[in-house]
């Protein structure tokens, strides 16, 4: 089957598909904890510059390789810088469906609250007993399944099938967040949590880990990098706009992390100030499964609230899995696949493979080592996938990439030599967050360091990191001949390495 077979039906089924796959759980419950415990409003001033300096150049690029190669990320790579780089491509891939593998657990414990929510089942007095009784447990399992079942089932649909679950979950997501940002700020004492979140202290804007925090967060939640923006590019309308696109998911994606800001924090300087610190530092799922429901059982109509927000958070769940879950099948059937059995074969490994992250096999009540060291390992590998992203366009000759793949008859939007500048700053970004995270996860011995399946530490990374990363080396000549005997018609040819030229 040809890659051109399938296409969006319309710019807005495209854009919306995208911004399902950027706008995930992050934005709802990471990012306001991350902005309340980096200054608020001076979290944002540097969240707003590297959604600039990281995302949108890093989007700009996904589009237009993905729809100028109609590859999935490893025929890109092979197709943009040669045959002897396929594994950096497969090395994104493989992050990203790492990442589907435990993420499908996340969108079932969405499942089984926002279900409590509206039963009533979640303790308003003690909701850390519901969730420690829930997590890791054999419900996790199921839920699980069903999180996977719900984004094959979307998938297995096609092109089409993708597009027409965005036209209905994603502006349902955006109704239901700004109804309980509106709500939120309706709250007695609201204005204190605005205050917070919208004024920064510029003496801040001094410490480099708001700044690297702020990358961070903008590496994490706008799916730059991480290939997915890539496999939907593939589907792009031969006439469609690229760089324009980029602005809209980047800022689209942003927008929803402040309203889920506006929500978070402005529920929390009203209902409980006192806490506000303890609540901002329980962590994601501490945050999540365990504060909200105090803070929602505080307020009026609190339980029709509260299964607002778990739905929105389903919702916004399960499009980002649906993503990763189509980039996974789309490198399938690259290399040779039908569509039905690359699905397949991506549901199955993920139920599979997300057992360890759903079912906790130690003592301990309510948590998930394996997802946690998982989240770790793979969430600083989507820093080496930006790395490879810039390292092949500056390979090929970052100008010439952009003319030719940018600043197309077709854009809306010209891309100036800002871009050029933008990829080798993600070059060093990407270096520097590494290396910041590394440092941050250095132990106090040789043991606390090299533990292998630690939730924090440098060794778990490294050694998992080179295990995929020398497999992946092995594999290129098996990866690159597939790809390149199963590449859709009509296609250009693949370039040689002598193509490729250093950038000016």
């Amino acid at each position: 089957m040809s890659n051109r077979s399938e296409v969006f039906s319309s710019r807005w089924g495209m854009l919306l598909a995208m911004l399902g796959m950027a706008v995930g759980t992050g934005n709802i419950w990471r990012f306001p904890r991350i902005a309340a415990s980096n200054g608020g409003g001076s979290f944002l001033v540097a969240w707003a510059v590297f959604l600039l300096l990281w995302s949108v150049p890093l989007l700009i690029l996904e589009f237009g390789m993905g729809k100028g190669t109609r590859l999935g990320p490893v025929g890109a790579f092979l197709r943009t810088i040669g045959p002897r780089f396929a594994w950096m491509g497969a090395w994104v891939a493989f992050v990203a469906t790492a990442i589907m593998f435990y993420y499908s657990v996340v969108m079932g414990w969405t499942l089984r609250f926002f279900i409590a929510a509206v039963l009533g089942e979640i303790p308003t007095a003690e909701p850390a007993a519901f969730w420690e009784g829930y997590a890791g447990t054999g419900q996790a399992v199921l839920t699980h399944a069903v999180a996977m079942a719900l984004g094959v089932f979307v998938v297995s649909k096609g092109v089409r099938g993708i597009e027409r679950a965005a036209r209905i979950l994603i502006p349902s997501l955006i109704v239901l967040v700004v109804v309980l940002a509106v709500r939120a700020v309706t709250l007695p004492g609201a204005v204190d949590g605005l205050a917070f979140l919208f004024t920064p202290d510029l003496s801040q804007l001094g410490d480099a880990r708001v700044w690297l925090e702020a990358l961070t967060q903008n590496a994490w939640d706008t799916g730059a990098g991480w290939g997915l923006v890539l496999t939907y590019a593939v589907y792009m309308r031969a006439r469609e706009d690229t760089a324009l696109n980029a602005f809209v998911i980047g800022f689209g994606n942003n927008s929803m992390s402040l309203l889920a800001g506006i929500m978070v924090l402005c529920t929390v300087f009203s209902v409980m100030p006192e806490a506000a610190d303890q609540i901002v530092g329980a962590g994601n799922e501490g945050l999540t499964f365990i504060w909200v429901p105090q803070l929602f059982a505080a307020i009026p109509g609190g339980r029709f609230f509260m299964a607002l927000f778990f739905l929105a958070l389903v919702f916004a769940a399960w499009t980002s899995l649906v993503a990763m879950i189509e980039l996974a099948a789309r490198v399938l059937m690259d290399l040779g696949l039908t569509r039905g059995r690359a699905i397949a074969a991506v549901g199955t490994a993920g139920l599979l493979f997300g057992l360890p992250s759903a079912y906790n096999w130690t003592a301990n009540p309510g948590s998930s080592p394996f997802l946690a060291n998982q989240d770790w390992v793979w969430g600083v590998g989507l820093m080496l996938s930006g790395f490879f992203f810039a390292f092949a366009v500056l390979r090929f000759g970052v100008t010439r990439w952009r003319e030719r793949y940018i600043n197309t008859g077709d854009s809306d939007l010209r891309i100036g030599a800002w871009w050029d500048w933008a990829m080798r700053l993600v070059v060093v970004e990407s270096v520097v967050l590494m290396g910041w995270w590394f440092y941050q996860a250095r132990g106090a011995s040789f043991r606390d360091t090299w533990t292998l399946f630690s939730s924090y530490n440098v060794g778990t990374v490294v050694i998992q990191w080179g295990v995929v990363l020398v497999a992946l080396w092995l594999l290129n000549p098996w990866l690159a001949r597939r790809i390149a005997e199963h590449a859709g018609e009509g296609e250009d040819e693949l370039p040689g390495d002598h193509e490729v030229q250093p950038s000016p």
